[in-house]
């Protein structure tokens, strides 16, 4: 395994790449770009990179299925970092190209759906088309595939192209979610400011099950910062949950709650605990579920069962 490689989707230009500049690492790593999600993953897998970093979830159009799916299936993965990184659009052209020029403009599918409105307040005419990543729709741009396509500014000068117009979004602060994925190994310290991912199966179809699984958060204080449902491929109404919840694998009340889910789920994959990118959002600890909550009770439970009772 390359101990200094990292893939991420490509090619150079990405707002995937931005972000993961954005690493203190970043600089002594091999940055390798590919031509997917799925590639970038499949390389740790593989033992050709020790991490891959990808875009997970975006605050306009939601979860993105590609790095979901890959969580979910295959050889286990794990979570070390995660980055918030704002997201504006641009629309790239060739060089003498007007607004009235362009009949066909290409991007990634995920930055599609978030400049669904602009596109059709300014393009209305215009044929989009999907392609592998916005930076890639910027190359084929340059090569004369299509006329115009929507990616980060920083993209023209790579490609060849002129801004025709610039911080192109649909809401208001548009940020999309980058996570550095590895092989599993083990946990880092707990920092404090921390995230929880895994992936929970549903045991069966019944009244309450998603309840049932809640409720090991639920009891034990533990905010689920997100929760995204996907099919297991197994059948109509058979599905598995990505959930996010603050708090560290180390802390009583989150590992707890895990050997919960473990209890009663045929399948709980855990995905990392790792420092969260908002380290100064946090939600207080609950009365009754911190470690020295748990401490005392696991105390008291050891004097019952010695015939000390609450001496």
């Amino acid at each position: 395994m390359s101990a200094t490689r990292y893939t991420y989707l490509g090619p150079a230009g990405t707002f995937t790449e931005v972000a993961l500049r954005t690493l203190p690492e970043a600089g002594t790593r091999e940055l390798v770009p590919v031509a997917s999600v799925p590639v970038a993953l499949d390389a740790v897998r593989n033992g050709e990179a020790a991490g891959a970093f990808v875009a997970v979830e975006n605050s306009v159009e939601g979860a993105v299925t590609a790095t979901s799916d890959e969580l979910v299936n295959g050889t286990p993965l794990m979570i070390y970092r995660e980055v918030l990184l704002p997201i504006t659009f641009a629309l790239l052209v060739r060089p003498g190209t007007g607004l009235a020029d362009i009949k066909t403009v290409t991007s990634h599918p995920v930055a599609q759906a978030q400049l669904r409105r602009w596109l059709a307040a300014n393009l209305p005419d215009a044929q989009w088309e999907a392609a592998s990543s916005n930076a890639e729709g910027a190359r084929l741009v340059q090569d004369g595939r299509y006329d115009a396509a929507l990616a980060g500014a920083f993209a023209a000068p790579l490609y060849g192209l002129e801004v025709l117009a610039d911080d192109i979004r649909d809401a208001a602060a548009p940020t999309t979610r980058f996570i550095l994925v590895g092989r599993p190994g083990r946990v880092s310290s707990a920092t404090g400011a921390d995230k929880t991912s895994m992936v929970v199966w549903l045991p069966d179809d019944h009244p309450g099950a998603l309840l049932e699984l809640l409720q090991e958060f639920a009891v034990r204080g533990i905010n689920l910062m997100r929760i995204e449902s996907r099919p297991t491929g197994e059948g109509m109404g058979s599905y598995c949950f990505l959930i996010d919840c603050e708090g560290h694998l180390s802390e009583r009340r989150v590992s707890e709650a895990l050997m919960g889910l473990k209890r009663i789920c045929p399948q709980v994959r855990f995905l990392g605990s790792y420092p969260r990118a908002d380290k100064g959002v946090s939600t207080p600890v609950r009365p009754g579920t911190s470690d020295e909550a748990f401490a005392r009770a696991s105390d008291w439970l050891s004097r019952c069962l010695d015939g000390r009772g609450e001496l």
